[in-house]
């Protein structure tokens, strides 16, 4: 079996572990930040532990030497920060109007949820139109506004992995969240280090490389959407099986749950207000670099400046969006995706 293979199945399986736990904890960023108030303290906690796990277990394996994230893009010098920002704000934008990230729409999708299932393709026509395609150019236009800001945060790799997991376990200890969800949350962090080190370290060959890959949502759903429809001049990859994975998963733990359920546009307001959203997850996803958990959850736990920031700019577009469509009464109309 070729690297290239061994990593559809690897992601595959990854996709399965990921798309039930994230079924059963109802995994999402925006959920935390913006969410029902009666939700915010259990996600925030899930979110939070997750992102413990991940970073403490990356920087673990940077330690041994399993990983180097010297070629990757959070990694690179100078920063593309116009990029980024601009990037992160749409996508926060995008997550409150389609009422979830592509992470929670893609799980949402797999449980019978028909707003989630249109959205999510086509955030990833979108993705693909911006990397590829006729939006190509203007991430080339915003990429090319750089600053040199260092490619890491300066210091011991371990220092700010305990600093991160610490006031991410400080989270934790506020919300009110059970043992299961505990012990979900964990695993899902535990998930990010174990992709990083299987694509980077265990199915690395010099001879038939592939690039080294961590879990996230917007490059994948793109990579799968060209696959499904030009297989014969590409072949599938990482991306493509992880996403495969986390519909199955979703799909298994919906049914078993009894949570799967049949659910569609209630209006064309409605409507237009998810795709819209979905649209600007694509594009900003792609200028971001990733989602709230290809630049989040696995983005953090590289500590590269570029993650930083696009994360950053992520949240902030989640707030600001939010308090803004409140503050003028438009809130209201947007039916959660959930």
């Amino acid at each position: 079996m070729s690297p290239q293979t061994a990593s559809v199945w690897f992601g595959l399986i990854l996709g399965l572990a990921f798309g039930a736990l994230a079924m059963l904890t109802r995994f999402c960023l925006r959920r935390a930040l913006v969410g029902p108030v009666e939700d915010r303290s259990e996600a925030r906690g899930v979110w939070a532990l997750a992102l413990a796990v991940a970073v403490l277990g990356t920087q673990g394996f940077v330690a041994a030497g399993l990983v180097s994230f010297e070629a990757h893009r959070f990694h690179a010098e100078p920063v593309p920060v116009v990029g980024l920002v601009v990037g992160g704000l749409l996508f926060g934008l995008g997550t409150v109007l389609a009422r979830g990230c592509l992470s929670r729409l893609t799980i949402l999708s797999a449980s019978g949820n028909l707003r989630a299932l249109v959205a999510i393709l086509v955030a990833a026509v979108a993705a693909h139109a911006t990397l590829q395609g006729a939006l190509a150019p203007l991430r080339m236009a915003l990429g090319s506004v750089t600053v040199s800001l260092g490619s890491v945060l300066p210091g011991a790799g371990w220092i700010w992995a305990a600093v991160i997991a610490g006031l991410a376990l400080l989270v934790v200890l506020r919300s009110r969240i059970s043992v299961p969800m505990l012990l979900g949350g964990a695993l899902i962090g535990a998930l990010v280090p174990v992709a990083w080190v299987g694509t980077g370290y265990v199915l690395y060959d010099e001879f038939d490389a592939i690039p080294i890959e961590g879990l996230a949502f917007t490059g994948p759903w793109a990579e799968a959407l060209f696959w499904g429809v030009a297989a014969s001049v590409t072949t599938a990859g990482f991306g493509a099986g992880l996403i495969g994975g986390v519909l199955a998963g979703a799909f298994a733990a919906a049914i078993l749950s009894r949570r799967f359920a049949w659910e569609s546009f209630d209006s064309a307001g409605q409507m237009g207000r998810s795709l819209g959203g979905a649209t600007l997850m694509g594009v900003g996803g792609v200028l971001a670099g990733g989602c709230t958990v290809g630049a989040g959850l696995a983005g953090l736990p590289t500590l590269g400046i570029a993650a930083l920031i696009a994360f950053a700019a992520v949240v902030a577009g989640i707030l600001g969006a939010d308090a803004v469509l409140n503050r003028r009464g438009l809130g209201r109309g947007i039916v959660p995706a959930e």
